[in-house]
């Protein structure tokens, strides 16, 4: 690195830190007003309020999607376009437990530092607001929008209890199942119901006896959300969730057609029919490593420790897989906690700690000095894309 390049990023840093008691207030109102997937109304006017006010070009609502916006600030022309992401849902019953209210104003306080910075950046910098990561899918719709279609480069970052840059991601769908049988009275004339709920009940069983048949990738978990109404009626409708995940989408499909196949028998077992409904395929994620190597390069210049991601297991789906499809892409993580973990309620507790805001505050100029990395470094540019097209080309080869 030059005196130039760290001198630019001494100026990102120094802007970050301007901020600071700005992005904590921000992001700890997200954590206390918490939003659930394609509702995050306040979150989406809270996060683009600074970013209208510096001079960034809003737009809410893109892909059809209520919640989403874009933020486009655009330095000298013909630089590279970098998107940074910002996620801001809630899990049900349980609030910030991903950290979302980290992601999406770590994203936004990246952006106003480096216009603060670098108003000269050749480049052009837009905050993508992407709900429903949680439930949804909102980045796969945006993908099928053609949003990323001009984005060179898109990142984000992820709140965890070790910082890591590379870090996988499992190709996954979420399922719903219901069954359809016939009420009757359990005790005087059983004989003339159809038990939904053991069409359930049997799909549960014939799905664990499957488990033992798939890769060791292969996650399926399942919830029964309606087992019937009373114990002494024969419950004529039942329904359960189920999510499915495997190492890739080609592997997914094939534990999509076991699993369904076991519903459908299932049901027939009994005389149950069976209706599912599918949601939206998550990808697998497609990390690039170049730019992943200048994260960790700037996470380092930070004094932050970065480790290597399990070699097996330890990972959950997003659908910033299906960002990694169509552009470079990385999805790393910072650290704010030793031992909680995402989706509990220690984490939503470790989402607004001291140390959630110091990684916040790491966060967004990790962020913005690898934006300004690839803005300003075209051997660097060059190759982040040169990685991209290589993998496009291999995997439409396959």
């Amino acid at each position: 690195m030059n005196i130039g390049e760290m001198e630019g990023k001494k100026a990102i840093q120094a802007a970050v830190d301007a901020l600071d008691l700005e992005l904590r207030e921000l992001s700890l109102k997200i954590h206390a007003n918490p939003e659930l997937s394609f509702h995050e109304y306040q979150a989406m006017e809270w996060l683009t309020e600074p970013l209208s006010k510096a001079g960034f070009a809003i737009e809410k609502g893109i892909a059809n999607l209520e919640t989403s916006f874009r933020a486009t600030w655009e330095g000298q022309p013909g630089g590279p376009t970098v998107a940074l992401l910002a996620e801001y849902d809630a899990l049900k019953g349980l609030g910030h437990g991903c950290g979302h209210n980290i992601i999406g104003t770590s994203a936004v306080g990246a952006a106003l530092a480096l216009k603060a910075a670098h108003p000269n950046l050749q480049g052009k910098i837009v905050v993508l607001g992407t709900p429903a990561e949680e439930e949804g899918g909102g980045k796969i719709l945006m993908v099928q929008d053609g949003v990323f279609d001009d984005v060179d480069a898109a990142m984000m970052c992820h709140p965890q209890k070790q910082s890591m840059v590379l870090r996988g991601g499992l190709a996954c769908v979420d399922a719903t199942f219901k069954y359809f049988g016939k009420s009757a009275h359990a005790s005087s004339a059983p004989e003339k119901g159809i038990s939904a709920l053991d069409a359930v009940i049997n799909t549960f069983v014939a799905v664990n006896s499957l488990r033992q048949f798939f890769k060791d990738d292969v996650r399926i978990h399942g919830i029964i959300t309606k087992g019937g109404e009373a114990t002494n009626v024969v419950p004529d409708y039942c329904e359960a969730e189920f999510l499915l995940r495997a190492e890739t989408v080609e592997d997914l499909t094939i534990v999509r057609r076991k699993v369904y196949a076991a519903a459908r028998h299932a049901a027939e077992a009994v005389g149950a029919k069976l209706e599912l409904t599918e949601g939206l395929v998550y990808a697998e994620r497609n990390n690039n490593k170049t730019l992943a190597s200048l994260f960790k390069e700037n996470l380092e210049l930070l004094g932050e420790e970065v480790i290597e991601p399990p070699k097996k297991g330890g990972i959950g789906s997003s659908d910033i897989g299906n960002v990694g499809q169509v552009t470079a892409a990385i999805h790393p993580y910072i650290k704010i906690t030793d031992d909680a973990i995402t989706h509990t309620p220690e984490f939503v507790e470790a989402a607004k700690s001291e140390a959630g805001m110091q990684g916040l505050n790491k966060a967004a100029k990790t962020l913005a000095m690898t934006a300004y990395d690839v803005c300003c470094n075209q051997a660097y540019f060059h190759a982040i894309r040169k990685e991209f097209e290589e993998w496009k080309k291999k995997k439409q080869s396959k």
